[in-house]
C-alpha cells in the first residue's frame, strides 16, 4: 500500500512541537498508532518504519519528544554543543523529559493529527518510548494494545516505576528484548518481567544475539531475526486488538 507523510506543528505547554503523521495514500478511516521514538530522535529510520506500519493500514502519529531543545533534533544530524559528545547530548535530551511531559506530547500529537478522542488506538515505543507506550496503555482508555521494542526504564527505584503497576495490567502488551542488549539488559528489566510473567495477555520475547536498537536496518546493531519476529508479533497483536 502506498503511503504519504507530512510534518505538522502543534502547540504544547512547552512550546511548538513537530508531529510526523504517516498514513496510507488512499483516503479511509484508518486506525491510529501512537509511536514513541527512541533516544536518537526522528530520523530517516523513523520515517521508514512509520511508512512500513502505515502500509498495513494505519495512521502513524509520531510526536517529536525532543522539541524542548529544538525542532526535529536527531543524533545523526545534530552537532553536540562544545564540550559534549553526541552521547552526552542525547542523554541530556532523555533526562530532561518527564513521563507526564511525554504523555502530554502524545495527547497534543493525536489531537493535531485529527484522531478522535473516542477512537480505539494502539501504541508502540522503542527504547525510552517503550516506557511511554506502557504508560499510555495503562493511563489511556482508548489504547487497546501496546508494544515495546528493546525497551528501557521499565523498572527503577522511583515510586511510579512501571514494574509496580505491571501486575494489574489488563490489556495486551508485547515486549521484544535482545539477550545481548548492552544498554538495557534483561537483568535491568527483571522486576518488570517477573511482575508480568503470570499474565497471559503479556508476551515477552527474548531474541538470542540481539542488541539494543535491533530494529533499524541502517544501525550497526540491526538484527534481522529480532526485527522480523517483533514486527510479525506486533502487527498481529494490533490487528487482533482493533478487530
Amino acid at each position: 500500500m502506498d503511503t504519504r507523510d507530512e510534518i505538522i506543528d502543534t502547540a504544547t505547554d512547552d512550546g511548538d512541537m513537530a508531529v510526523l503523521v504517516t498514513s496510507p495514500a488512499e483516503a479511509g478511516d484508518w486506525p491510529a498508532v501512537l509511536l514513541f521514538i527512541d533516544a536518537p530522535g526522528i530520523r530517516p529510520a523513523t520515517h521508514e518504519f512509520a511508512a512500513k506500519l502505515a502500509a498495513e493500514g494505519y495512521v502513524v502519529v509520531t510526536p517529536d519528544l525532543h522539541h524542548r531543545h529544538g525542532r526535529l533534533l536527531n543524533a545523526s544530524e545534530t552537532a553536540p554543543p562544545d564540550g559534549q559528545t553526541t552521547q552526552e547530548m542525547v542523554w541530556g535530551w532523555i533526562t530532561s523529559m518527564t513521563d507526564a511531559q511525554i504523555q502530554h506530547d502524545g495527547d497534543r500529537a493525536l489531537r493535531a493529527a485529527g484522531v478522535s478522542d473516542d477512537a480505539p488506538i494502539v501504541t508502540i515505543g522503542f527504547c525510552l518510548g517503550a516506557r511511554a507506550a506502557y504508560r499510555r496503555l495503562t493511563d489511556d482508555d482508548r489504547v487497546v494494545a501496546a508494544a515495546g521494542w528493546h525497551p528501557s526504564f521499565l523498572a527503577d527505584d522511583g515510586p511510579d516505576s512501571p514494574h509496580l503497576t505491571a501486575p494489574t495490567l489488563t490489556k495486551p502488551l508485547y515486549l521484544a528484548i535482545g539477550d545481548a542488549d548492552e544498554v538495557q539488559s534483561i537483568a535491568m528489566h527483571r522486576r518488570f518481567l517477573d511482575a508480568v510473567e503470570p499474565l497471559d495477555h503479556v508476551t515477552v520475547e527474548i531474541y538470542e544475539g540481539a542488541d539494543h536498537g535491533f530494529t533499524w536496518p541502517s544501525a550497526p546493531t540491526y538484527h534481522e531475526a529480532a526485527a522480523t519476529g517483533a514486527w510479525e508479533a506486533t502487527t498481529k497483536m494490533f490487528s487482533a486488538a482493533l478487530t
